[in-house]
Order: structure tokens, then sequence, then C-alpha cells
């Protein structure tokens, strides 16, 4: 046998014992093992680099990686990862129970075991009316019933956990299903016909109005129930239900989707509350008076505010539209009002503005208190270039110091009510026998200088303004005062003694609490009003975002 010397090598060591190694006949197998391992060319070049690494000078840099290699810290944290990157974290499966009911083929009965955590099962169940058995009645998209794809919709529940189910309510089989934790067993008799597997949905919808399943009574499940509020975004990944649709709150990290009422039957619930009286119509509601645009005191109701030129709705003009009642736009407006009522869900897509599109029109509106033409003024005031607002048209004669088209566009009352006839007004009203209005066209002018168009209007024009055309950013101003008393700490010793609102007050409250109650839906932000300063520079940001940020709009502004 040959002797190695002190100066052989890894390599030359690795060579030799593979040339010794012979197989016998009592460890042949034993000794062929070995040979093979040592004879692996990935070991003799590994060998070999260890090797030519002794012997050759190292640099600091190698020396510095052998010795964090070396380092008993990083060899156990190796060892541990082998140690767990060879164990098995999937759940085993229970073996079939020999307990399963005579009378069922082998086939027939399935045995699913779930493992679950705190989160609900994500699956509901329902009674049949004929058999009276217990059955898959819907799959909750994201679930672990759904995520496992054992379950399926109408197949048969026998038993939970060893607990037979054949003669308990479907509410206490909830509860059974509800106290479990950790992993669940199921014995299932699986549908005659499975149906499909969920069809994939992906439809955003803006919620317009409130949702709390605990109050709802007509939902199958309250847990399974998805809560929201009003503006949120739902992602509804499934409509299969035509009652109860599967959705999920966009930016929620939550996977599984819940129950929500689907648009046709929330508007049946509508309907029917209207006919019984249990909810207001909208002719039924009264009015509280809206922001007014100057006031006596400071505006000659003629455009002029403390002698700078505001063009837009003045308070004449809003007075004399309230005080005219059955004119053809209100009529037009209360039948818009009844027939969008029924506030439910508003399918919605992203939209980003592009700069070679014309800017989206900015609309303001206003509770009393909220001086919205101050706010218009100073943005215009500011920044002319970007900004401006829609020059509106009358009969009054032009005065000698006014221009065409620059103080108000003069036109003949019988122009006047043609134009009133097409529907080319957006506001329109008469004080002392003469007629006021903004159109259309004077804010179309405004934005085909790809200037931001400001207006502001009683809300009812929103509806004729949300359209792919205009794409309107509605901003909602009420004043501090309002929201200081309403976010203000107060003890139950001192609530007595607050003082109470004033007549003034009263009225800003009252037409604060109109606009969020009857079209907080159609706002895309509120602006809180404390001075002209702070709130124009609330909405200056805004309106430096607009440009830039993606939003939720309806989906026929952008197909």
């Amino acid at each position: 046998m040959p002797v190695l010397s002190e100066d052989s090598g890894l390599h030359e060591t690795l060579a030799l014992l593979t040339s010794q190694l012979r197989p016998d006949s009592n460890h042949k197998e034993e000794m062929g093992f070995l040979r093979d391992v040592f004879s692996e060319k990935s070991l003799s070049y590994l060998m070999k680099v260890m090797e030519e690494l002794q012997a050759a000078s190292v640099h600091s840099e190698e020396r510095e990686l052998l010795q964090l290699l070396s380092t008993p810290h990083l060899r156990a944290m190796l060892v541990v990862h082998d140690t767990v990157a060879q164990k098995n974290f999937d759940p085993v499966l229970p073996p079939l129970p020999d307990n399963i009911d005579e009378d069922f083929d082998e086939e027939s009965v399935k045995i699913v075991r779930l493992v679950k955590n705190k989160e609900p099962l994500g699956a509901t169940i329902r009674r049949d009316e004929h058999s009276g058995a217990v059955v898959v009645a819907r799959i909750m998209r994201g679930g672990a019933a759904d995520r496992s794809g054992l379950v399926h919709v109408g197949d048969e529940l026998r038993e939970v956990n060893g607990i037979t189910v054949l003669h308990k309510r479907p509410d206490e089989i909830s509860q059974i299903l509800a106290q479990s934790q950790g992993s669940i067993t199921l014995k299932i008799i699986p549908a005659t016909q499975e149906e499909d597997r969920l069809k994939e949905s992906k439809v955003f919808m803006r919620a317009l109005f409130h949702y709390n399943p605990r109050e709802d009574r007509a939902i199958p499940c309250q847990e399974a129930g998805l809560p929201f509020q009003r503006r949120q975004v739902l992602e509804v990944v499934s409509q299969d239900d035509p009652t109860w649709w599967q959705a999920k709150r966009v930016g929620d990290t939550n996977l599984r989707a819940g129950l929500i009422p689907s648009k046709q039957f929330q508007e049946r619930r509508l309907t029917y509350r209207r006919a019984t009286g249990t909810m207001p119509s909208p002719q039924s509601l009264k009015k509280p008076p809206y922001d007014q645009p100057c006031d006596k005191e400071t505006c000659d109701c003629e455009g002029y505010l403390k002698g700078h030129y505001v063009a837009g709705l003045r308070r004449s003009f809003r007075l004399g539209r309230r005080e005219r009642l059955g004119s053809p736009q209100e009529g037009k407006m209360s039948a818009v009002a009844e027939s969008l009522e029924l506030l439910t869900y508003e399918e919605v897509a992203r939209y980003q503005h592009q700069p070679s599109k014309q800017p989206r029109l900015v609309v303001l509106i206003g509770s009393l208190g909220a001086r919205l033409h101050e706010l218009k003024q100073k943005v215009v005031a500011e920044n002319p270039q970007h900004f401006g607002v829609a020059v509106p048209h009358t009969t009054r004669p032009r005065k000698s110091h006014e221009k065409e088209g620059v103080e108000y566009h003069f036109v003949s009352k019988q122009a006047f009510e043609a134009d009133i006839h097409h529907n080319k007004f957006l506001e329109y009203g008469e004080y002392k026998e003469n007629l006021y209005g903004t159109s259309l066209d004077a804010i179309q002018a405004v934005m085909a200088k790809n200037k931001v168009c400001l207006v502001d209007v009683e809300p009812d024009a929103l509806r004729q303004l949300r359209t792919s055309e205009f794409k309107p950013y509605v901003v909602f101003v009420k004043p501090a005062t309002l929201e200081k008393r309403k976010m203000s700490p107060m003890s139950p010793a001192c609530e007595d003694t607050a003082a109470p609102l004033d007549e003034e007050q009263q009225e800003m409250s009252a037409s604060a609490a109109f606009l969020e109650q009857h079209y907080g839906h159609l706002v895309d932000a509120v602006l809180v009003r404390e001075d002209l300063q702070s709130a124009y520079g609330q909405l200056r940001v805004l309106l430096e975002r607009l440009s830039k940020d993606t939003y939720w709009v309806p989906i026929s502004w952008v197909r």
C-alpha cells in the first residue's frame, strides 16, 4: 500500500483512496458505495480547489471570506437551514375513518380536512327544501374552502369534526365551524354534478351607501358579510348569486371575499322602503339654502366683489332661481333626482389625466358659510394662465364699461329662452326681470383653452355635469366652525352648559348635513374652510394632484 507523505495534497489523497477501494465478497455493496462517492467529479474538483486555496497566497479579501465561513455562527445557521429545508410542513391528512356509514359506497363519501387559523372557513350552508339535507350554498372567493379546492357548491355536509349535523340548524352548524380552530375535518357527500369553479370576475364598484351586515336581517350569514362605507371602492369577484355578490375592499389585505347585497337586490329593498314610507321621497325633502356667492355689503350683484370682477354665479341669480318655481330646468332636475335616488353602486375604473387631453372640470359646492366666490376668485387670480371661470349669459342691457364676452355674454331674451329650451344652460334664473345663467358652452370654451375651469353650482347640477366630456372633480367646502364644534372633546358635565347654536349656525349646520347626506356620494374631496388662506392652500394641493394622481371614475368616462 502506497505511503502518503506530509506534502501530499487533498487531491492526491482522494485519488489514492479511490484506487485502494476494492470490493470484497463480504462488503461488496458498502465498498461500491464508497467508491462511487469518492469517484464523484464534483468532490474531486472541490478538493482540488481547497488544495489550491491552501497552497496559494491568500489576499485580505480571501482571508476575510475564509474567516467568515469558519465562524461557528455561520456554520450553525447553514446547518439549521439544511435541517429545516428537509422537513415537510404540509398538514398530514388523517386516515379514512373506519366508522363510515354502511349505506354509503366508499367512493360516495369524501373526508376533507382543512387547516384554518382565526379566519372563517369561507363557505355558507343552507338546508335543502326538498331533501332536508345541509348543503354548501356558496364558496367565498379567497377563503380556506376556496383555496383547498376540495369543497364545492352543492356538496352535502354530514359531519363536522365527528359531530353529525343532520338534525342541526344551519346557524348551529355555523357556530361549530366558527368555534373550531386549527384543522377541521368534514364528512361530505359530493354533489351529483359539481358546479363549475367560480368564474373569474373583476368588476370594481364604488359604494353609494353605508352597509353593515350585522344590521342586515336578510343576509344568509352575517359573519360572511363585508361591511363598507359610502364611496369605498369594492372589487366584485363573483356575481353568480343574483342576490348576494362576493366582494373585497380595494386596498384591503384580507384575501377572503365577503357577501354584499347585489345591485338589483338593494334597489328592490329601497323601492319597497319608499313605497311603504320608511324612506322619504326626494320630492318631500325640504332643501336648506346653500352657499351664497356674495352679500349686499360687499357685492353689487352684477359681478364685482370689492371692486374686482368675478365671473360666475351671483347671489342675485341664486335668489332669482329659488323664487322661480316650476321652471323647465327645475322640473328636469327633479325628474333626474327622482330617478337617481336609489343609491346602490356605480361601476368605476382607474383614470389618470393625460397631457394631451383637456383638463378635468373642477366643481365647487358648499354649505352656507363656505364663501366659494372668494375661494374661486383667489385660485384664478393666483394663476390666470392655468385656471379660468365660465363667463355667464344675461339679457340685461350692457353698461358702458362692459365688454361682450368679458363680464357677460349679452343676448336677447328670445335667444336666452331658446337656449333654455335646448338645455344649453347648467343653471339659470331671473332677477329684476332679467335672465342670468351659466351655459355648458361657456364651460367648454374655458376647457378648450387647456385651462382648468372652476364652477360653483347648486348640487342638483352635478348630475348634468357628470359626463365623460367634463369628468368633474367635485370639492365640497364647509365652514370650520361646525367641524370644530363636532370634533371638540366635551364631557357630559359640560354638554348642558355649551352655548347653543344661533340661528345662522343652525342654518349652516342644516345646510352642511343636507349636502353630506344627499350629495356626499358625488363628492371627491371635502375641504374644511377656516379662513381664505387655509382653504386656498388645501384646494391648491388638490388641484396640483389632479393632473398627476390616479383616480377612480365612472367606467363610462374611460370607455
